[in-house]
């Protein structure tokens, strides 16, 4: 990824700030470096003990991971509530933003559909789909998505700051 995307996402909030107040505080995106996880930051953790916790635990040592960019145990544990708790979307919405933090954006992508298949084409949808096409350098679709999240809720901030991230991008893409 481009140095200039990851300094400019860097400081943009994640779309998930909407619905998951707790992510909503998480800062430096740590794009290109290692997480505590270890010096592969593209890995998900392996826990052993992770069946011992209930979605309520899991969620709450999800949430204290992403906020510390330890996306690699945030996966890990909302994996586990996804596991407990397929209903409930704020455990695919973690989980796809782990994952789109650790780069694996072919995980994301199939949380993202299934977070589709519960909840439908809500502005925060659309606008977590921006931000991961955002961060692997496709401005085209993330404009496209985050259009689609605005329509639906304009006065949304999140949507907002996004897209002024999107233009900061793409006019220093062009100089």
């Amino acid at each position: 990824m481009n140095r200039r995307f990851g300094r400019l996402f860097g400081y943009g909030f994640f779309a998930v700030a909407i619905a998951v107040s707790p992510l909503a505080g998480c800062s430096m995106a740590n794009l290109g470096g290692a997480s505590t996880f270890g010096a592969n930051k593209l890995q998900v953790a392996e826990l052993s003990n992770i069946g011992s916790y209930t979605a309520d635990t899991a969620l709450s040592e999800a949430r204290s991971h992403f906020r510390n960019n330890d996306f690699g145990y945030s996966a890990a544990f909302y994996k586990r509530v996804v596991e407990l708790s397929p209903k409930s979307p704020e455990g695919y919405v973690g989980l796809s933003a782990s994952y789109d933090r650790l780069g694996r954006f072919d995980l994301s992508d199939r949380v993202y559909a299934s977070l589709y298949a519960l909840s439908g084409g809500t502005a925060q949808y659309y606008n977590n789909v921006g931000y991961s096409y955002m961060l692997r350098g496709n401005l085209k679709e993330a404009h496209k998505n985050f259009q689609k999240a605005i329509k639906l809720e304009p006065e949304n901030v999140v949507v907002a700051n996004n897209l002024q991230i999107l233009a900061r991008a793409a006019a220093e893409g062009r100089a």
